[in-house]
């Protein structure tokens, strides 16, 4: 470069090269975390069909409900008691009311009706009524009796659907040719932003998907979606005030507060063996969450850090870490135990890009992922909704 006599900094107009002072790393500020499927992990196994079904299995139920307004004599002395599922009940049972301390010895079961000995063993006796629960303690054997009538459960088949996430990339022979600002290679730039967004909507669609109400199997005109864990949690949906959960604070506004949390939880754990490990929020509820700890929070005179987060809840069922997640509704709450979880990809379709054919100047390819939500056993968890937002 020749000599000028002029000063670096004043030479831009002469000094091309010195024109644009540009870092050579490139900011991304759209979101793209995955902090689910990182708490998931990979799988342990992938899918072998675009129908994807796994089996679950149940123990034969040890409680029931009482199906009956009216008692003779009286709800306190009847013998004859009307519930829901009579084929639960064996003679030899013994029965324990919800609520009551009185354990009564099933004698005969005819249809739904059971025939029972009121105050067994000297028990305190109380009243029934419609719709109380009814847990079975266990069933006392004759000495040398023949063996009983045989029971099973049958095993469920439950299915999900895969689903393609494929994204182009498409890079002219000039730029992949021009040297550009903090990218090495344009191809390995775009493939890595279309990657990101693609990790992004499995997220998504994992949380919120849903599979269409026909042809789901899809086909060349209809788009096969994969059931993701909103829609497939049937069982337990709390709403506050409703169901045995609590009304939250905030005047009646529903806000998230421990007792909605508990009542759930014990709900969950109730009727099944699942250990709720992993709660998943957005923003709102997550601040909710760390706001259960501020009347109890403490700070030494020498404290220069304000700290305000909770990430994890850990209750009588359990541990649970918090996850924050963008892809929430604001007014949900997941509650998730994550080994009965995992997002499956179709077998050698795991996220890939595939050179495709140039018809032009231009380097042509796609990147393609095959993906399923495999949830075992839906009751085990569950989600709040309806909290104020």
């Amino acid at each position: 470069m020749p000599f000028t006599g002029k000063a670096t900094f004043t030479a831009a107009a002469d000094l091309p090269e010195l024109m644009e002072d540009v870092s050579d790393i490139i900011g991304i500020v759209s979101p793209f975390e995955t902090p689910l499927l990182d708490r998931l992990g990979d799988p342990i196994k992938a899918a072998t069909s675009t129908i994807h079904e796994w089996l679950e299995d149940e123990l034969l139920p040890n409680t029931d409900q009482v199906n009956q307004s009216s008692f003779t004599p009286n709800a306190t002395d009847a013998t004859a008691i009307t519930v829901d599922h009579g084929d639960r009940f064996r003679p030899g049972d013994q029965v324990r009311p919800d609520g009551i301390r009185e354990v009564m010895l099933v004698t005969a079961v005819a249809g739904n009706v059971l025939t029972v000995v009121r105050r067994y063993g000297g028990t305190t006796g109380g009243a029934l009524a419609d719709n109380k629960k009814l847990f079975i303690l266990g069933n006392a054997a004759l000495e040398g009796d023949d063996r009983p009538s045989t029971r099973f459960s049958n095993r469920n088949r439950k299915r999900n659907y895969t689903q393609i996430f494929t994204s182009s990339v498409e890079v002219s022979g000039s730029m992949q040719a021009a040297r550009t600002i903090g990218v090495a290679d344009e191809v390995d730039f775009q493939k890595q932003d279309r990657l990101r967004e693609l990790l992004r909507d499995l997220e998504n669609c994992v949380i919120n998907g849903v599979a269409p109400g026909a042809t789901q199997q899809g086909s060349t005109t209809s788009r096969r979606t994969m059931n993701g864990i909103i829609p497939m949690i049937a069982t337990n949906q709390f709403v506050p005030g409703t169901g045995g959960i609590p009304t939250g604070g905030g005047a009646g506004l529903n806000e998230l507060d421990e007792d909605i949390i508990n009542a759930a939880l014990r709900t969950i754990w109730e009727q099944s063996s699942a250990r709720i490990d992993t709660i998943v929020v957005g923003g709102v509820q997550k601040r909710r969450i760390n706001a259960l700890i501020g009347s109890s929070r403490r700070f030494q005179p020498s404290d220069v850090t304000f700290t305000d987060m909770v990430s994890a809840y850990e209750s009588d069922f359990g541990l649970a870490r918090i996850i924050l997640s963008r892809w929430v509704p604001t007014d949900t709450l997941l509650m998730l135990d994550s080994s009965r979880i995992g997002v499956l990809p179709l077998a050698a379709r795991s996220f890939h890009y595939k050179p495709l054919a140039a018809t032009g100047d231009s380097e042509v390819g796609q990147l393609i992922g095959e993906y399923t939500l495999e949830m075992q056993n839906e009751n085990a968890h569950g989600l709040i909704r309806g909290l104020a937002t």
